[in-house]
């Protein structure tokens, strides 16, 4: 991701979030992702050690993955227009390569805990909630997951 890529990112974060996981939150939890997506979090979180990738075709950007501190998937979200392409599988194959730990971690949205598990990432405790935002804490064991 550039600089230039922030606000094309934020819009496909908020267009596969209201797809998929609004309708399944109080109002709280929208106003947090809104603000967590928002196209200057995005900038603020590119000049930190964070890892920022898009799957991107000759017009416009179709995807993004997110790993914090070489060992968090913080954001993943692909367009709803292009899900099911594969875009999302290549995208987090390619973000775990860069992981700096043997354990990533995740906080998935309950509606992708699927996608997640057909990753190899496993639930790990209770589900909970932030602000808002209900997630199910999970990992993937990347030594593990390579053999």
């Amino acid at each position: 991701m550039t600089a230039d890529d922030a606000a094309a990112v934020s819009a496909v974060c908020m267009r596969s979030f209201s797809h998929s996981v609004a309708n399944s939150l109080a109002a709280a939890g929208a106003l947090t992702f809104a603000t967590i997506a928002s196209a200057e979090a995005f900038l603020k979180r590119l000049q930190e050690d964070n890892v920022i990738l898009v799957a991107t075709d000759e017009t416009q950007i179709m995807g993004v993955v997110e790993l914090r501190a070489g060992s968090h998937v913080s954001m993943f979200f692909v367009d709803p227009e292009y899900q099911k392409q594969g875009i999302g599988k290549q995208l987090l194959h390619t973000v775990l390569e860069r992981a700096q730990t043997d354990d990533v971690t995740v906080n998935a949205s309950l509606y992708s805990v699927p996608v997640y598990r057909k990753s190899g990432f496993e639930c790990r405790g209770d589900v909970a909630e932030h602000a808002g935002l209900t997630y199910q804490p999970m990992v993937l064991h990347l030594l593990t997951a390579a053999d």
